[in-house]
């Protein structure tokens, strides 16, 4: 692990666990969710408070695809999910190329075995950026395509934030997904008023597990007991979100993807997926902001 520190604030680093964020604190304040103390040691990513995605979001539906004509199988990176979810790069160790007091970055190569091509068949080669300011965190993912052909890519990232009784969450979105009760996409529907985050909504006042469409890339996360507000502003290429909020967890998440769940399959018949295919040698980057304000 390593620390990185600005003014007040501190973050801390897993690159050996899946590129995780350990914590991010403001002096005594958790800002995402404080680790599972196990987990710190030894993982998973998923028990800590933020990952990447690379180079896919959620659920791939019945672990398989067909791109370019030909099917593909994917094994589990995690066995205790029925399916493959968030991609490999939570579950694979980073390596750390650069860090100072305040900026870290991490390079991923993906095969690192040939094992790996059976989570996911089209190599490539993933970045993290890592910038703390006193009053900021900004994160940004790049993905280039190793493969000798054109390969389909997303990123994101999932973050967890702790959930208080007064915590809140403001975004606007056009849609939203409905899900069968494996959480995958089932249709596309404008986004219901019992949803609808466009004002601002407390946490808990709605169970959510669900792919928002139509994301303008911003949201207000208004943490408690006391008001502090993170400001999310990510890049163009994140127009979904997905919002988590487990009833009775101690956190929710809001994480900026790519591409819609089960993209990868979705694509050949519509054009909102969000799915990119990227060339031989071609990358999808973007980057995400969370500011503080109020503090």
């Amino acid at each position: 692990m390593i620390s990185l520190s600005a003014g007040d604030a501190s973050l801390v680093l897993a690159p050996e666990t899946g590129g995780a964020i350990v914590g991010w604190r403001l002096g005594r304040r958790h800002i995402l969710r404080q680790p599972e103390p196990a987990a710190m040691l030894a993982g998973p990513a998923r028990r800590l408070a933020a990952f990447p995605l690379v180079p896919f979001s959620n659920r791939i539906a019945n672990g398989r695809f067909t791109f370019a004509g030909q099917e593909h199988v994917l094994a589990r990176a995690d066995r205790s999910f029925a399916l493959p979810i968030h991609g490999l790069g939570w579950i694979r160790p980073w390596c750390l190329t650069e860090v100072s007091a305040n900026a870290a970055r991490l390079r991923l190569l993906h095969p690192a075995s040939v094992a790996d091509l059976a989570l996911w068949p089209f190599p490539f080669e993933a970045a993290l950026r890592f910038d703390l300011a006193p009053d900021a965190l900004t994160v940004g993912l790049r993905m280039t395509n190793r493969h000798e052909g054109p390969a389909p890519a997303g990123l994101g990232l999932h973050p967890y934030f702790p959930r208080a009784a007064a915590a809140s969450l403001r975004f606007a979105a056009t849609g939203v997904w409905l899900t069968d009760s494996g959480q995958l996409p089932t249709e596309l529907v404008p986004v219901p008023a019992g949803w609808d985050h466009a004002a601002g909504r407390r946490i808990g006042t709605v169970a959510l597990d669900h792919v928002f469409a139509g994301w303008d890339g911003r949201a207000e996360i208004t943490l408690a007991p006391e008001p502090v507000t993170v400001a999310i502003e990510a890049s163009a290429i994140f127009r979904h979100v997905v919002v988590y909020t487990p009833p009775g967890a101690p956190y929710f998440c809001v994480e900026p993807v790519s591409h819609m769940t089960d993209a990868v399959n979705r694509a050949g018949s519509r054009g909102d997926t969000g799915l990119v295919v990227l060339p031989p040698g071609g990358t999808l980057e973007g980057e995400i902001a969370f500011r503080l304000r109020g503090i």
